[in-house]
């Protein structure tokens, strides 16, 4: 379905939702008296959230959506509505359409942040979608059409090796792995470069919780990028060794995001909350 039809097509459903919202209304009228003061705090409170978009956060591989918990109060404790929707890690266009039904059925304006593989899923999640204002990478993969998750962290980033068995576990367990074999990371590999920043015993909790992402998902090509017509900010991690500072600031330049930084590893999002609350809140302003 083409980026218009695919508008077109969310529009109906709206209106033929609004139809049916505004038939059960009539009905739950003429058999109960509204409350004023329930009215106009119901009122009050549409208009409170027509003020503001959703913020939806997509986590990557190797994590769950428990790895934004820091970022949600932030988002929270001024006022925004939050969701942390789990990302399948299976494959980037399943995980895509996913995502834009559920940003289908938030039926409003939304604000999607990604970090790591996350980034590629938003990027193609909103392509087409006018509800879509503002796109945020966090430490993210920013595909342009045709690249895939595994070239984007470049030659420099820790997962670049000759042997993958040195660093991921696969399962089953068969070699050569194929597209349905779940990748984790092994625990030596999680701790020394993806969890830096973190205490020991946190990382290694985390390592135990991960989440596999598909191989196929890894070296899946990305479809048209949705940053060619959203505008994009993007939050470099400067100490991350899985996707480094030198190929995050190359994808930010492709997408022509507004590019700010922090001093923070891969899972900055957990060790560093307050400069992504505080860039997803700048895309925000700048769009609304």
């Amino acid at each position: 379905m083409t980026p218009t039809a695919r508008a077109a097509h969310r529009s109906r459903r709206r209106r033929r939702l609004r139809a049916a919202l505004l038939l059960g209304s009539v009905a739950l009228a003429s058999v109960v008296t509204p409350d004023p003061a329930g009215a106009t705090g119901a009122s009050h409170h549409s208009d409170t959230a027509t003020r503001r978009p959703t913020i939806v956060l997509v986590h990557g591989a190797w994590a769950d959506a428990s790895s934004w918990s820091g970022v949600v109060r932030g988002l929270q404790a001024d006022g925004y509505r939050v969701l942390a929707p789990a990302d399948p890690l299976r494959s980037l266009a399943s995980d895509a359409a996913d995502l834009s039904r559920l940003v289908d059925a938030i039926g409003g304006p939304v604000v999607l942040v990604g970090h790591s593989y996350g980034a590629a899923v938003i990027t193609n999640a909103a392509t087409g979608d006018p509800d879509v204002q503002a796109l945020v990478y966090v430490n993210g993969s920013v595909p342009a059409r045709g690249q895939t998750v595994a070239e984007l962290a470049g030659p420099d980033s820790a997962l670049s090796v000759t042997d993958p068995t040195t660093i991921f576990d696969f399962v089953p367990g068969s070699v050569p792995p194929g597209p349905a074999s779940d990748v984790y990371l092994k625990r030596s590999t999680f701790l020394a470069s993806f969890a830096t920043g973190l205490r020991h015993r946190t990382a290694s909790v985390l390592w135990a919780t991960q989440r596999p992402i598909t191989l196929g998902a890894l070296n899946e090509p990305s479809g048209p990028p949705a940053w060619e017509s959203i505008p994009s900010w993007y939050l470099v991690g400067t100490r991350d060794r899985v996707i480094p500072p030198t190929a995050q600031r190359a994808m930010a330049r492709s997408a022509g995001s507004t590019v700010a930084t922090f001093r923070a590893g891969h899972l900055g999002l957990i060790t560093d909350p307050g400069p992504v609350v505080r860039t997803i809140e700048a895309a925000v302003r700048a769009t609304d």
